[in-house]
Formats: structure tokens, C-alpha cells, sequence
């Protein structure tokens, strides 16, 4: 019942936007902050003082895609039909359609892993064990934030002056990548949550010449996991693979095309802004690199840097049908400082 709970609200309250009045015309920091006051209005004051941190609260920036036991913040199923909407209302302000709809689905994929683990699973697997904490007081002056986590699932927004200035870490994930098994539920076999984030990729490393993947492939095995999971900056050195400038006009195409998957999550305006930095410091700076297989079904994992951004991708281990490599996670870095905060 709690699943198809889930399902119906996340999937029916697109239009509740317009009975509630939201104006399109509003900056992504006012639709926000909007959203946010709406939602802690629907709270009583034992749930405000879990949903509500200070701005400077370590917690902010302690994030995680795993399975945990609990999490900071207010969780969705401690929250009435009310509050549940005004939650999800509250996230989709700070996410494009796409990005709502992929959030939706790997919440919705909690009962699909229940389901395939069975009874012996370790963890629940509730799609509504997702947590939304707001740091700060709402404000259209001050600096306040927003989280929304659970498994396999990290949203971080930040908003100062009125303004949504930070929309990282982004981090999405999907076990499994496909569902390869007759299962019950909305998402059917043959689902695939982030398809563009892995078909796109293996389209371009397997475009390549020989001399392109000498400079792309940066190692025969993939890397087992994204880099700096769980911490509050990611701290690179020198960029790998090859750069944009050294493929052909198909190929650069290709990569704006994948790096796009990831820019177009959030809300256009802010889209917009993630574009535009890019193209400041130059696609020619962008780099490509690939480690381990060049086919699905065996590790692989990629990664896109830029001067300001970072995207890395891996798929190495089995999904919770033992089916191997289809189980993905990806994230896009603010190299800049995720949270809002510098990166020293």
C-alpha cells in the first residue's frame, strides 16, 4: 500500500502546482523559498525541530547515497498526505522534468529491490524513506538550504539573496540499471531510470579511433566507484582523457549532448547558468575519460571534467538479481564548492 501510496503522489501532484497557485514567472530562489514556507506550514513543532537545522550545521554538507538507518532531516513517511505533497512540491521547484521524473523512479525502484531481495534483505527498501531538511529560515535576504536524501539519491540546494546559487552535490543512481526481471509495480522489465547517462557515453567511446581511445582510456579496469562519495568538496588534480578539442564534430556533439544529461536536471534557470560557465571557460578544456569495458554488462565507468564541473559514472557492480555490472552511480561536482562553500 505504501508503495502505490508513493507512486500516485509522486506522480499526480504536478497538478496540485497550479491549485496552489505557483507562479512560473518566479525566480527558482523565489519558487523555493515559496515551496519551503508552504511546506513548513504544514508542520507541527516536533516535526519542524527535525526538519529545520541551522545553515552552519555540520550536517549540511554530510551527504550519502547508501542505505542508512536514518538520515538528518524529516522523513516522508512520518509526514501526512498534506505534507508528503508539499515535500515533493517543495524538490520538483528546484528540478526540470526530467530530473523530477528520474528522482521519482529511483525512489520507486526501493520496492522493486524489496521485492527482489525478499525477505532475507538487509535493509527495508521504502520508497518513502527519503528525508527534507531545510537549513536556515526561508529568507529572500539570508542564506538557507535544502537536502533531499535517501538511498541512491542526493539533492543539495543552496540559495542566498533570493537566489539559488548552488544545486550540488547531484547525485542519482539506479539498481538495478535495468530491470531484467518480471517484477510488480509501475516499473516494469525493460525500465531503465538513467539510460541517456550510460547510452550516450558507451555511443561516444565507441566512436573513437585507435590513437582517440589512447588518449581517452585512461585505464582497462573501471574504477569500482565514483570518487569523493560522501564528502563535502571533491578535490581533482590534472584532467585525463582526451580533451574536446581532440574529436571530430560528431563526437563533440556526442559529449555536449551527454554533458547535458546532467546540466538539464535541475531547473532550467539554473540549467541555464550550469551552460553558460561552461561555454566561459571553453568546451575545448572539457575532458573525456573512460576506464574498463566498452559494452554493457562488464564494469565500466566514466568521467567529464571541466574547469568548474565534474561528472563521474560507474557501473560495476551486479544488480539484486546477481546480474552483473547494472547497478549505476552517477553525480555532477561543483568544482567551484558544492554547498555554496569554497572549494580550498
Amino acid at each position: 500500500m505504501r508503495f502505490t501510496r508513493t507512486a500516485l503522489f509522486a506522480s499526480a501532484f504536478l497538478g496540485l502546482l497550479v491549485l496552489a497557485g505557483w507562479k512560473v514567472a518566479d525566480s527558482p530562489g523565489k519558487q523555493l523559498q515559496t515551496f519551503a514556507d508552504s511546506f513548513l506550514s504544514t508542520l507541527d513543532a516536533d516535526q519542524k525541530s527535525v526538519a529545520v537545522m541551522a545553515y552552519d550545521s555540520p550536517k549540511r554538507v554530510d551527504w550519502h547515497f547508501i542505505p542508512k538507518k536514518s538520515r538528518k532531516g524529516l522523513v516522508l513517511s512520518e509526514m501526512n498526505a498534506a505534507q508528503r505533497t508539499a515535500a515533493l512540491r517543495l524538490v520538483r521547484a528546484a528540478l526540470s522534468e526530467a530530473g523530477y521524473d528520474k528522482a521519482s523512479k529511483i525512489m520507486q525502484l526501493e520496492a522493486v529491490l524489496r521485492e527482489l531481495e525478499g525477505e532475507k534483505r538487509n535493509w527495508a527498501r521504502d520508497p518513502d524513506k527519503y528525508y527534507l531538511t531545510i537549513f536556515g529560515t526561508p529568507s529572500s535576504t539570508d542564506a538557507w538550504a535544502l537536502s533531499f536524501e535517501g538511498h541512491h539519491l542526493s539533492l543539495n540546494f543552496a540559495c542566498r539573496g533570493g537566489a539559488l546559487v548552488d544545486s550540488t552535490p547531484q547525485f542519482f543512481a539506479a539498481n538495478p540499471g535495468t530491470i531484467m526481471n518480471d517484477v510488480s509495480g509501475p516499473l516494469g522489465k525493460g525500465t531503465r531510470v538513467l539510460i541517456e547517462e550510460e547510452d550516450l557515453a558507451f555511443e561516444l567511446v565507441n566512436s573513437l579511433s585507435d590513437s582517440q581511445s589512447e588518449r581517452a582510456i585512461i585505464s582497462p579496469k573501471a574504477l569500482k566507484e565514483i570518487r569523493f562519495a560522501g564528502e563535502a568538496q571533491a578535490v581533482v588534480g590534472e584532467p585525463e582523457g582526451i580533451p574536446q578539442s581532440g574529436l571530430n564534430a560528431k563526437q563533440k556533439a556526442n559529449l555536449e549532448k551527454l554533458v547535458a544529461v546532467y546540466v538539464n536536471a535541475v531547473t532550467e534557470d539554473v540549467a541555464k547558468q550550469r551552460r553558460e560557465l561552461i561555454a566561459e571557460d571553453g568546451w575545448e578544456n572539457v575532458h573525456f575519460a573512460w576506464a574498463g569495458a566498452t559494452e554493457p554488462g562488464i564494469g565500466h565507468y566514466y568521467r567529464i571534467r571541466g574547469r568548474r564541473f565534474l561528472i563521474e559514472f560507474a557501473n560495476t557492480q551486479a544488480d539484486a538479481a546477481g546480474n552483473p555490472a547494472n547497478h549505476i552511480h552517477c553525480v555532477w561536482r561543483d568544482l567551484s564548492g558544492d554547498f555554496d562553500l569554497p572549494n580550498k
